[in-house]
């Protein structure tokens, strides 16, 4: 796969930032994370006057091989159903976009429908939905880095039109099933304690789930190990998560703001940084969900997510809620006064 350059954050502004935070008027450390927020996009940005701008959203779609096997209580037509969907307007993800004035881009990755004639849909199918993984890699080598180019160039088109944050969701039926293995692999613990219900199995649905998805695994570990991170993601995963990842790689390299879904796309996340670790320093977590994995996985990487609002959604509707959070950490690092200004008496 292509090299990113993707810079750890300097962090000898901090002294900087942390000197202008402590001395808004307020008590020291009253705003709590939002003050963990601000310091964050200070460094993304080096910069104590930071600016969010052009906010896009990338929705990414995509259908998966493993669906054939029931892991889903939703059926895989689902999927085209909601690009379109989306492509109307009538999604969350709409919704969220236009409460919170996010320019909103609808990706087919490798969506198992005809979509071309569906205006407000980007055509970049790489196939007509990834291989069954129970019979071996989900995508070819050459189909993994066209999905990792595009998402790369969709960052840059954004990028180009003076876009400094980027938030990526994902449609795709049994898309819960790769990340759970993933999850499973690259933070070494049980996959039992990763899978979930997904988009409604009942217990008897889930333990299903997790006898395949635990046969699969299995079978790849005892063949190839995990110490190959890429050939992990391409044999599990799908066109849309592989396309979030190009996207939350190139968003760093180009010191982007990248806002992080739910379960699906914290998945691409530990995957981008499985890969690249810095790219963590750029990722600003919106919530944690209901699915047993996600918890698990921001536990692991140590990560402080905004919201907890047992979201399930996915197309990145958690992240876009949570927009409004981090919009308030920079409106108080550049707008609230300070106590000198204020002719207020600095009392620590």
């Amino acid at each position: 796969m292509r090299e990113y350059h993707i810079e750890s954050l300097d962090h000898g502004m901090v002294e900087a930032i942390n000197h202008k935070i402590d001395n808004l008027n307020k008590p020291k450390g009253s705003l709590g994370f939002l003050e963990a927020l601000a310091r964050q996009t200070c460094l993304i940005q080096r910069t104590l006057c930071p600016t969010l701008i052009h906010p896009c959203h990338l929705l990414m779609g995509g259908d998966h091989g493993i669906e054939r096997h029931g892991v889903s209580k939703s059926p895989r037509e689902v999927t085209w159903q909601q690009m379109i969907n989306f492509s109307k307007g009538g999604g969350g993800v709409n919704m969220f976009c236009r409460q919170h004035h996010f320019d909103l881009r609808i990706i087919d990755m490798g969506v198992d429908h005809d979509l071309t004639a569906c205006p407000g849909i980007l055509n970049h199918k790489i196939d007509w939905g990834t291989k069954d993984f129970m019979e071996g890699p989900a995508m070819s080598e050459e189909q993994f880095e066209q999905a990792l180019a595009t998402g790369a160039e969709l960052v840059d088109q954004c990028h180009s039109e003076g876009c400094n944050v980027i938030c990526i969701g994902e449609m795709g039926i049994a898309n819960t099933s790769p990340s759970s293995i993933w999850v499973s692999v690259l933070c070494n613990t049980p996959l039992d304690i990763c899978v979930g219900a997904g988009s409604g199995l009942d217990r008897d649905g889930v333990r299903r789930k997790y006898e395949l998805l635990k046969q699969a695994q299995d079978h790849f570990l005892s063949v190839y190990g995990k110490e190959d991170v890429p050939f992990l993601l391409r044999y599990f995963g799908g066109f849309e998560m592989v396309g979030a990842i190009g996207a939350m790689l190139r968003a760093a390299e180009k010191r982007m703001i990248i806002l992080v879904d739910g379960f699906i796309m914290s998945a691409c996340m530990l995957g981008a940084s499985a890969l690249y670790p810095q790219v963590l320093d750029y990722a600003v977590f919106g919530h944690c969900g209901s699915e047993p994995g996600h918890r698990l996985l921001i536990s692991h990487l140590g990560v402080r997510p905004i919201l907890q609002l047992d979201l399930c959604l996915g197309e990145g509707t958690g992240a876009l809620c949570a927009y409004p959070i981090l919009e308030s950490a920079v409106r108080m690092i550049n707008e609230m006064n300070n106590f000198e200004n204020a002719n207020i008496t600095k009392y620590f």
